[in-house]
Formats: structure tokens, C-alpha cells, sequence
């Protein structure tokens, strides 16, 4: 991707929304102890719920393991992200997306170490170079994976396929997982075929 399009990749802000105050695990454990709805948000950020399975030797915060596109009339097509590097050759192996279907993407990821806050999902679609859609996705909050929960999935909202002559041909998307803190936890090209037919 050209330098001056990385902003592409920046999620669009919510006029008036602020970022909350960073706190560590052990400050949202302490927070407001005897607060019914505190402990409700944070027993829907999944805090206390086990032993974690952070890995101490590896310092990413958020680790993005596959993402998939299911279809139906097709088997789903999963890009495993799990071995580093495996995003390196994404664009050179496109995948076909027949005009006009109605597909969804999911997302499977890991939380390690701290609280991921405002984990958000962005992907620009370039056809010849030109723009043809920028989509962003939030995925939420999340605390660090436990036993009880080794694995975070999150189903995007439902999309149809382009259709017509025009709209058949090669696509390049870049996506890209950033969060609140604009800490970004994976950027990779990818590329797909708009056909008549899967």
C-alpha cells in the first residue's frame, strides 16, 4: 500500500466519543468492588473468569489467528493467520466470491497480557487502483483469554457481493486490526475474484 493511503486504514472517529482512562487488570479487579453494574460490565469483558493463557514470551497483546468468509452454495474459505508471516502471501492467492451472494466474515483472535479495549476491524477494497469500499467493523472489548474461554470469534455484519458485468474482476483489500489506544495488531493485503459463477 502507497504511503499517502495509510490513512485509509485509520477508523473513522465517533463525533463527541473519548477513550476511557487505561487501567491494568488488577486496577478493573479493584474498581468499584461493590458496584452491581461495575461487576456486570466486568464479567461481560470475561475479567475473573480463570486462569489466563497469556504467553510470557510473547509480548502482542492481541493475536489474530484466521479469518473466514462463509457463503452458502460454497464450503468456507479460511485464512489462517495463526503461523507468523502467514499473511505475507495472501494477495498472490485470490479467492472467488460469486456476483451477488450474501456472505459474512468472522474473525477468530487471542487477548494476552492486559485489557484489549475497542478492537476494531478495517478493510479497504481497491479495484485498478481505485477505492471502491472502505468498511470498518467494531469487535469490542475484550480481557485476556482464560481456560474457561481460549478463543475469541466474532461474526461481521452480513454483506452482499457486487453483480453485473462491471462488477466482475480482481479486487485488492488491505485490512488491518487496530485498536483504541491506535495500537495496530495486524495489517496484511489480501485479494479476491468477483465471478458469475463460485
Amino acid at each position: 500500500m502507497a504511503p499517502n493511503d495509510e490513512n485509509d486504514l485509520v477508523p473513522e472517529s465517533t463525533q463527541g466519543f473519548k477513550v476511557g482512562e487505561k487501567k491494568t487488570i488488577e486496577e478493573y479487579h479493584k474498581l468499584d468492588a461493590d458496584d452491581e453494574a461495575m461487576q456486570r460490565y466486568k464479567q461481560s469483558l470475561g475479567l475473573g473468569a480463570g486462569k489466563t493463557l497469556c504467553d510470557p514470551n510473547d509480548p502482542r497483546r492481541c493475536i489474530i489467528t484466521e479469518l473466514a468468509m462463509t457463503s452458502e452454495g460454497r464450503p468456507p474459505v479460511i485464512i489462517d493467520l495463526s503461523k507468523p508471516g502467514s499473511e505475507a502471501t495472501l494477495k498472490d492467492h485470490p479467492f472467488k466470491i460469486k456476483e451477488g451472494a450474501k456472505f459474512t466474515m468472522s474473525a477468530k483472535f487471542k487477548v494476552q497480557h492486559d485489557v484489549l479495549a475497542g478492537l476494531q476491524y478495517v478493510q479497504v477494497v481497491k479495484r485498478k487502483g481505485i477505492r471502491v469500499s472502505k468498511d470498518q467493523e467494531m469487535l469490542g472489548s475484550y480481557a485476556p483469554n482464560t481456560e474457561k474461554n481460549p478463543i475469541y470469534e466474532k461474526r461481521f455484519a452480513e454483506e452482499d457481493a457486487p453483480s453485473g458485468m462491471l462488477a466482475r474482476g480482481h479486487y485488492n483489500a488491505v485490512s488491518t486490526f487496530v485498536d483504541d489506544d491506535k495500537k495496530t495488531h495486524l495489517t496484511f493485503e489480501w485479494s479476491f475474484d468477483i465471478a458469475k459463477d463460485w
